[in-house]
This record gives C-alpha cells, structure tokens and sequence, in this order.
C-alpha cells in the first residue's frame, strides 16, 4: 500500500529527519498541528534527550508536532495510537474484504481515547486506513 504525500508534507518530513535523524513513515498535516509516524524503534531518536528534538522540530515548524511509532502489527499499532489510554483488547475483523477493529477500553480511558471533539478516534481512523486497510474503528 503507497501513502500519498504533498509537497508541504514532503517538506515537514524533510525538517524533521535533519533535526532528529528518525525516518519517517507517514506526515499527516491536521489544522493545530501535525502528525509524524517515525519507523519502529525510532521513537527515542526522534524525541531526543529530555524531548530536545521535538521542540527543535515544532520551533522549526511553527507548530506543534506529535509522534507515534509505526507497527506492522495492526494491535500493536493501534495500541500506540491510543496511547496513553490504556487497551484492554483489540479486535480485528474482515468481512465482504473490509477490515474492522474494535478497540476494548476502560469505561473512564474512553474520552482519553476519543479526545476533545472526537479529533483522536478521527486521527486513528484515518492513521488506520493509510497503513492497515483498517476502514472502521469502533471503541467499546
């Protein structure tokens, strides 16, 4: 599966690989801020010590930044997604080839995992549907 990227992506992608040295996989620009998904076990460089990078980046960039870190593995993907929400389960599931998950939630993480107007579960979505194929996301 090929993500499509626009140039203002490809140039976020560029600042953040010099000042931190992760490789990204994914950029996802959001109105308040955007979304880098950094290669497995890249996380720690793209942080920095005491988050040195991530300030140099969202300074660089004039906006803020968040990160996660991408799994071949849907579950373990999704469980960084939702981070720092604690999953009890996820439940993948494919029919007329089209991949659900629902995703098992402590009654009181549930609006950590949702987030203020629902932009969380949205940025989930649609993190899910660009690496996994993942079309519904349904939080129990």
């Amino acid at each position: 599966m090929s993500i499509k990227l626009d140039n203002n992506a490809i140039k976020y992608i560029a600042v953040f690989e010099s000042v931190t040295g992760a490789k990204v996989k994914d950029c996802v620009i959001e109105p308040n801020q955007i979304v880098f998904v950094v290669n497995p076990g890249q996380m720690g460089l793209a942080i920095g010590k005491s988050g040195i990078n991530v300030k140099e980046v969202q300074q660089a960039l004039g906006k803020p930044i968040k990160l996660f870190e991408y799994s071949e593995n849907p579950e373990e993907f999704i469980k960084k997604l939702f981070a720092p929400a604690e999953i009890k389960k996820v439940d993948i599931t494919e029919k007329d080839s089209k991949k659900t998950a629902q995703v098992f939630i402590e009654t009181h993480e549930k609006g950590k995992a949702i987030g203020k107007k629902g932009e969380n579960i949205q940025r989930v979505k649609a993190l899910l549907d660009r690496h996994h194929d993942i079309k519904e996301v349904t939080i129990r």
